[in-house]
């Protein structure tokens, strides 16, 4: 358990180093105004190219980012079920420690959210109601997969029935694909927004399965 840990902060690591770097390149490299009220874009050369080549789909735009509610709903459910164990069982010491790691993962993700709230790396393609919003990374795409990939690892062990934790399994992927390559496809994000929010979330997906693991062993030792 001790070398599996250690595998997922390597991995993790790896992945947040990748982003990093990501980010640099986007901030540093082939910086043009190709953006609405000429805002300045890194990449801009394959950015620009993959905007015309997928124009926009305000529709889809409208679809996956009311499809933001369903992870939030999965926050709010496991943050009441562990709510609930607080107050039944008195001490949050008694709390599954898979839901305590979960609760700082979601600290976590929200910490990231609001860190590129503030620094504006780039501004969306297209004005959304006449507004210049930050686009880098793609917020809904880190929220969706972090979320709901997490919610998967808890639903696996929480879920008894083989058949049920299957099809709720295969269900939240085909969620998390949907929700990803439809805002591509939305135009709403440069794709370069799209690769630094996977980068991002796996690499804090992995740091919490890591995390989950040394808790897990923990649990074993008490």
């Amino acid at each position: 358990m001790k070398g599996t840990k250690t595998k997922y902060f390597f991995c993790s690591l790896m992945f947040i180093i990748l982003f990093i770097v990501w980010t640099l390149l986007v901030c540093l490299t082939d910086v043009q105004q190709i953006g609405p009220q000429n805002t300045k874009v890194g990449l801009a050369t394959i950015n620009k190219f993959f905007k015309e080549l997928i124009g926009e789909n305000y529709l889809l735009y409208i679809i996956t980012d009311w499809s933001g509610i369903i992870p939030i709903a999965v926050v709010v459910s496991f943050a009441g079920l562990g709510l609930c164990q607080l107050i039944n069982r008195k001490s949050i010491l008694k709390v599954d420690l898979s839901l305590i790691v979960l609760g700082g993962f979601y600290v976590a993700v929200f910490l990231v959210y609001i860190l590129f709230e503030y620094v504006i790396i780039n501004y969306r393609p297209v004005l959304i109601e006449g507004v210049l919003e930050s686009s880098y990374p793609s917020s809904t795409t880190m929220l969706v997969i972090c979320v709901m990939s997490t919610a998967i690892i808890e639903f696996n062990e929480r879920i008894k029935n083989e058949n049920a934790k299957r099809f709720v399994k295969y269900l939240t992927i085909l969620f998390i694909l949907f929700v990803d390559v439809g805002r591509i496809i939305s135009g709403v994000h440069w794709i370069s927004d799209i690769i630094g929010g996977v980068l991002i979330s796996f690499g804090l997906v992995l740091a919490y399965c890591g995390a989950r693991a040394g808790a897990k062993r923990k649990s074993k030792l008490c």
